[in-house]
């Protein structure tokens, strides 16, 4: 599949042209609050707010939605199917992510592997397609690297854009990809300087990962119990809120519950984030609580990303996005967290 160009004054045309197969959605600034960058539905290129940095939020949200209906019911006491469950009828509409970074993406890999078996996530897996904007810079809370992801990757993504001066490089990863770049009302081959360029960031990218440590492979080696027990967990906690921001906004964290509720006689049942970093999360019928201290807690979330799911999965259950350090309001780092378990003997 060949790269383009996609100048800047075709854009529009082309986002157009695919909203009339898809409801399109990108990273737009609230109007409230300018330093919120959300994803909500677009309709020009130019409502797009691309930056170095990821958005506030994640992708995950058109993966797993907030709340998500698994079940409707009637609750009229005269019905004679009263509280049966029965599946709602739910119709996926095609959804393009315009303007995704390259870690969002590769998030959804990652939520696949223990979601492979659940229809719900599986249907909107097929419904949605990404067109992903290349990291050509990053910011000082970005460490993708670090978890085997990179600027430049192309997991999950359907099209690669590129930015160039007055335009972007278009790369089609997957034929669905392909047929989107089609879509294009006016694209353009790549001359020699562009394709020279394209070649080189690659090459550069390349040599930039091949010189990042192997911190899957050193934490995989690490003892379970030895992790587990290491005393820094106690530090590290003291200063939590146990407030649950860093796992509302992780684009790998899937945590949930299930709920019934009921409104004027007619019910579901729904799935919606919870938060392993929440006291009620694990606490029993019995009034045990197996994770009932806050050190529990932090230690949960860490060892889940970095050793149970990487011994389970072969991937860290982390992308690097830095949105956990950024919003943290006790600034406490995951990549310092990384650090003290490799150090852990």
């Amino acid at each position: 599949m060949k790269a383009v160009i996609i100048l800047e004054d075709q854009l529009n045309s082309w986002l157009q042209a695919l909203g009339s197969g898809h409801q399109l959605f990108g990273p737009v600034k609230s109007k409230k609050r300018q330093s919120v960058i959300s994803w909500s539905k677009i309709e020009k290129w130019d409502q797009l707010s691309l930056t170095n940095s990821v958005p506030t939020s994640s992708i995950k949200t058109f993966y797993f939605p907030q709340p998500e209906t698994l079940f409707t019911f009637s609750a009229k006491w005269n019905d004679p199917n009263a509280f049966r469950m029965m599946e709602p009828k739910t119709t996926h509409i095609p959804t393009l992510l315009v303007g995704v970074k390259p870690c969002d993406a590769r998030s959804v890999m990652l939520n696949a592997l223990p979601y492979k078996n659940d229809p719900y996530f599986q249907a909107r897996l097929d419904s949605i397609s990404i067109i992903a904007i290349m990291c050509l810079t990053q910011s000082a809370t970005c460490f993708c690297r670090w978890v085997g992801g990179s600027p430049l990757s192309t997991d999950f993504i359907d099209v690669a854009l590129y930015p160039i001066d007055k335009g972007y490089i278009a790369e089609p990863i997957t034929q669905k990809g392909q047929k989107l770049i089609e879509q294009a009302s006016e694209t353009a081959s790549l001359n020699e300087s562009q394709l020279e360029f394209l070649e080189n960031i690659k090459q550069n990218e390349q040599a930039e990962q091949a010189k990042s440590p192997n911190i899957l492979k050193n934490l995989k080696e690490k003892e379970l119990m030895q992790l587990y027990n290491a005393p820094f967990w106690h530090e590290l906690a003291e200063p939590c809120l146990n407030c649950g921001i860093c796992t509302f906004l992780c684009p790998t964290c899937y945590c949930f519950d299930i709920q019934d509720e009921t409104v004027r006689n007619k019910g579901r049942r729904i799935r919606y984030w919870d938060s392993c970093m929440f006291p009620l999360f694990t606490l029993h019928a019995s009034g045990h609580n197996p994770r009932g201290q806050k050190f529990q807690r932090v230690r949960n979330r860490f060892m889940h990303k970095l050793k149970y799911f990487p011994d389970r999965f072969d991937h860290i259950s982390c992308v690097g996005c830095g949105r956990c350090i950024k919003e943290c309001p006790v600034n406490i780092d995951i990549r310092q967290v990384i650090s003290s378990m490799l150090e852990v003997e």
